[in-house]
């Protein structure tokens, strides 16, 4: 008889089981235990003819009450399960026994003192699972509370806390069980419990390792198993976000290239809806929808148009097709990181646009920065009264309206942070910020916002534009750039402006293996071409601009953008600091 965990969607209640399908499970007696523990003593069951899935021959009221524990806490667990075989007698005796005889005491502490005797004698894990009629993952999680500092286990033992609790404690490093014990001691202080605690010891996120796309003999970033092997997850969800979301990018690039129409990679969270979708093969111009979880899972749902384009096609309309962008995603996030990393060394120069940036980004927030508003949460509203009517909270208030006036902010806001809605968005903001005068500036200051400049945004666009950032100046043409560009009509409008237009007609026949060949011979002034000094592609100038007309560039469509913004958004400032400054 095989041990197992069990998917709890992966089962369902047997019409064989002696307790029946239909009537509902008095659950009054064993809810609240396994509530707290857990289901300890596994269900007997067996392969009801469909892949992985298995009907419950006994254990149906264990089964039921925790799905009734993961309706309440939104996590269901795997069960631990005896699966049967089919006929076998012997199998379902032993069934039998682990059912009704071989017992243990609830409490987790207890059965380590008794394992860790057991392990003491010479006993192996998976021998004391055969014995006990558990698996092996129960007796490696129950010997695993051996790590945990002796005070932990005695909270457990005086129900101070729970099983989920105890089982998330073992994945911490002692420093790490001190600083919650000493939020436990704490009473002004709230210590986490249950799946809160995963949450407090990732640093506020857990992405599972199995959500990777990419590979993990190449992740440099750090990787956290639990005590028994089995679980990891990634130490920091900032990095995983870099490989993961390169690793879309290039099964995004291959399915185009495998001749699907086009890949839509949903926003982070938004669900697929496939009810206003149909299907649609590839040949008939199906695309690919990518949706992307919270916690890092990415599906692909292959082969899809809406619903309103496939209406359309039923009564001979056409479908304009995509136009495929001008450049790779790779092309794109190079050219971005060489110009964010132009324009950020050119800011440690200008304390002034430093400090105005700071102050936006405070004030509308990034991808890169997280600002709270205290929200003053009263217990009642005698307490909110008082504190919304005293003078310190009228003078407050008083100030904040000024600011919102000088801000051109709608006056009813409640919070300058977070109360900007103008056109512009973060550079419409910044904007405004520069018509301010500043009395003092801090060195760091200016550090910390460059670290803090987010890359391929419309924020880099008008600082580079501000700044006079001259890429020429920073950047050379090296193989990277080069050996990522494999559209014919691109490398034909590079050559030209590499080499000439008669070079560019002389070649333009040639692959584009051949004609990257010549730039990159012109740039390195190598087989009798002419070196030319200063070349920068028409993507990475400020501003940018394209080769096609076909769109895809990401620095141009961001430069059209600002063109957009009021007028008043776009006034001269008199803080851009001149060369003698930069230099």
């Amino acid at each position: 008889m095989e041990l197992r965990h069990i998917d709890i969607a992966c089962l369902s209640v047997s019409p064989v089981n002696m307790r029946g399908t239909r009537k509902a499970s008095d659950l009054s007696n064993i809810l609240p235990s396994i509530r707290a523990r857990g289901v300890l003593v596994p269900l007997i069951v067996r392969a009801n003819g469909s892949p992985d899935h298995y009907e419950i021959v006994a254990g149906k009221r264990r089964y039921h009450a925790a799905m009734a524990v993961a309706e309440e806490g939104g996590v269901a667990e795997a069960l631990p399960c005896a699966i049967m075989e089919a006929g076998d007698d012997a199998a379902a005796l032993e069934a039998s026994l682990i059912e009704n005889i071989a017992r243990l005491d609830p409490d987790e502490v207890s059965r380590w003192e008794t394992f860790t005797r057991l392990v003491r004698e010479g006993r192996k894990p998976e021998d004391i699972a055969i014995t006990f009629g558990l698996t092996d993952v129960q007796v490696r999680r129950t010997l695993a509370l051996g790590n945990l500092m002796p005070r932990i286990r005695s909270l457990y033992r005086a129900d101070k806390i729970d099983a989920v609790t105890l089982r998330h404690l073992t994945l911490a490093s002692k420093a790490q069980q001190r600083d919650w014990l000493a939020l436990v001691d704490d009473e002004s202080a709230h210590a986490p419990v249950g799946h809160q605690l995963k949450a407090w010891l990732f640093g506020g996120a857990s992405i599972p390792v199995k959500a990777a796309l990419f590979d993990l003999d190449s992740y440099s970033g750090e990787i956290i198993s639990d005590l028994f092997g089995e679980d990891r997850w990634f130490g920091s969800a900032a990095d995983f976000w870099v490989a993961q979301r390169a690793a879309i990018d290039a099964r995004a690039e291959a399915y185009r290239e495998a001749g699907w129409q086009d890949v839509v990679i949903l926003e982070e969270g938004a669900v697929f809806a496939g009810w206003e979708h149909e299907r649609r093969a590839k040949r008939k111009g199906g695309r690919v929808y990518v949706a992307i979880g919270y916690r890092g899972d990415v599906t692909f749902h292959e082969g899809y148009i809406t619903a309103k384009e496939a209406r359309r096609l039923e009564r001979g309309e056409a479908i304009d097709k995509p136009i495929r962008p001008e450049i790779s995603a790779p092309i794109g996030i190079y050219i971005d990181l060489h110009r964010h990393a132009a324009v950020r060394d050119r800011l440690t120069f200008c304390p002034g646009v430093a400090l105005r940036l700071m102050v936006a980004h405070v004030i509308a927030g990034s991808a890169l920065w997280r600002v709270s508003v205290e929200p003053q949460r009263a217990h009642n509203d005698a307490i909110r009264e008082s504190v919304e009517i005293c003078p310190s909270e009228t003078a407050f208030d008083a100030k904040r309206r000024s600011v919102l006036a000088l801000l051109g902010f709608d006056p009813d806001t409640p919070t300058v942070t977070g109360g900007y809605a103008g056109e512009g968005g973060l550079p419409g903001l910044y904007r405004l910020l520069s018509a301010l005068d500043d009395e003092s500036l801090l060195d760091i200051l200016v550090l910390v916002m460059a670290e803090t400049l987010e890359a391929g945004t419309s924020l880099v666009e008008l600082l580079g534009l501000e700044l006079g950032v001259d890429m020429g100046d920073v950047w050379t043409a090296d193989d990277a750039l080069l050996d990522l560009i494999r559209d014919r009509e691109v490398i034909g409008e590079i050559l030209s402006d590499v080499a000439g237009d008669d070079v560019a007609k002389a070649n333009a026949s040639a692959t584009v293996k051949v004609q990257c060949g010549i730039v990159r011979d012109c740039l390195t002034g190598t087989n009798g071409r002419e070196k030319i000094e200063g070349w920068v592609p028409r993507w990475m100038t400020f501003p940018p601009s394209s080769y096609t007309g076909r769109g895809g560039v990401g620095s141009v469509e961001r430069a059209q953008s600002l063109i957009e913004l009021p007028p008043a958004l776009m006034a001269d400032v008199d803080h851009v600091p001149d060369e003698a400054t930069l230099h």
